[in-house]
């Protein structure tokens, strides 16, 4: 059985609710949540060339490796999504989304593997019109009907009603929101979700504090332990 830790998390580009951009405070939570894998949303600043808000040796020194999911632009992620990796991690393949709507978003799916274990990642970040989000969804799921074997997804959905899911109905996968994750400062709402298909077990799951998100972010992040058979 392989057991792993998965964190998704908007940072809002490494501004705090303090409006200091602090990635030092941003890695520093993340490495207290011991993930193998995160999942990013605004790891970039928007307006081109659009740098990293954290900074890639920064990311090296904290002891992840950064998917280079747009290399024409000094970007960690794509349309600010990024995936970071413990080194026991290799990246097999992955493809960058550009995703329909009214707003520029995008997302990000790889597979990943260690002896014994193959799995497939995404990290994505939905518009505010629920149309929107509804045809976002809908696309990143057909990208990832490409990819074998167990898929989790995680990010920040947008989806603001606790009864709404963003999921076809009939369909093989689940929608688990941890909790309020929105607004930092006041969690009221859950916006940030992951999204699994039926090979991965889940072993727990849950939103960081906001004395241990160290008011990093407007969002808290959010993690939960998967199991994966040999």
């Amino acid at each position: 059985m392989q057991r792993l830790r998965i964190v998704s998390w908007n940072i809002r580009k490494a501004v705090g609710l303090d409006w200091r951009r602090e990635p030092e405070r941003v890695l520093r939570v993340l490495k207290g949540l011991e993930p193998d894998i995160v999942l990013l949303q605004e790891s970039d600043k928007r307006l081109p060339p659009r740098p990293p808000a954290l900074p890639l040796d920064l990311v090296r020194r904290a002891g992840w490796t950064a998917i280079d999911a747009d290399p024409d632009t000094p970007s960690i992620g794509h349309h600010g999504n990024a995936i970071l990796l413990k080194p026991d991690l290799e990246l097999q393949t992955f493809t960058a989304l550009d995703l329909p709507g009214l707003e520029p978003r995008g997302a990000v799916l790889a597979t990943v593997t260690r002896p014994g274990m193959s799995l497939t990642l995404g990290a994505l970040h939905l518009g505010l019109r629920r149309r929107d989000r509804l045809a976002q969804m809908a696309h990143v799921l057909d990208a990832a009907h490409q990819f074998e074997g167990p898929i989790v997804l995680g990010g920040d959905l947008n989806e603001w009603r606790k009864t709404k899911s963003l999921l076809p109905s009939g369909s093989n996968w689940t929608e688990i929101a941890p909790g309020p994750s929105f607004h930092a400062s006041a969690p009221r709402f859950s916006l940030d979700r992951f999204v699994i298909n039926e090979p991965v077990t889940i072993g727990g799951h849950g939103v960081v504090s906001r004395q241990a998100a160290e008011r990093a972010s407007d969002h808290l992040p959010i993690w939960m332990d998967i199991e994966l058979n040999d």
